[in-house]
């Protein structure tokens, strides 16, 4: 019998050896940083003008001018709730003060009468008494006149009242008379005589 025959051994594939690969370093990790906000700045604030020291006068005296005319508003409107302090004073009244306040009003009234008397009066010789109320504020100003008993001529009553018009205003209360009232109702008899004087009692 015929020998077998060895079997060849194959050679093994040569293989080539790869270079070897450039290692991509790994990207870095950021390290965590903390954030700080910052607000935001806030606008710059427009520059006002200054004022000059006229500017600042006239500004101050207006603001002046708007208190006091409020104040005195409030003023009048309280005094408009809150009666009035009134005194009647007549030729019989005692009181000092206000019997010196009368005869200073008195005197005035009849200095202006006679200045003042009527013509017509004159000329129909007419004459008579009348009692008149006029009322006086404490500045001296009228605030009305009313005919308490008619003379019986309305050319007489109507002069009795121009007259009063006439003399008016009156001079002011005396602090000590102020401070009690802010009124004086003043009746009087008012003599128009056939001498053409006039008088008041």
């Amino acid at each position: 019998p015929l020998p077998k025959p060895h079997p060849r051994a194959v050679p093994a594939p040569a293989t080539t050896a790869e270079p070897p690969r450039n290692k991509v370093p790994a990207a870095p990790v950021a390290a965590k940083r903390k954030v700080r906000i910052v607000p935001a700045a806030p606008p710059p604030e427009a520059k006002q003008p200054r004022l000059t020291t006229r500017q600042l006068l006239a500004s101050t005296g207006e603001e002046i001018s708007r208190l006091t005319a409020e104040i005195s508003n409030r003023n009048q409107a309280f005094a408009r709730r809150r009666p009035e302090r009134h005194k009647w004073v007549t030729a019989s009244t005692q009181e000092y003060k206000y019997a010196s306040y009368l005869d200073a009003w008195r005197r005035k009234v009849e200095r202006i009468g006679n200045l003042n008397y009527p013509d017509e009066a004159k000329r129909r010789r007419l004459y008579g008494n009348l009692v008149l109320h006029v009322a006086v504020r404490a500045d001296g100003t009228v605030k009305e006149i009313n005919i308490k008993r008619s003379s019986g001529h309305k050319l007489l009553d109507d002069a009795a009242i121009r007259i009063v018009r006439l003399a008016a205003p009156f001079a002011p209360f005396p602090a000590d008379i102020r401070r009690e009232i802010e009124v004086m109702d003043i009746v009087r008899t008012w003599q128009f005589r056939s001498n053409n004087q006039l008088f008041s009692r």
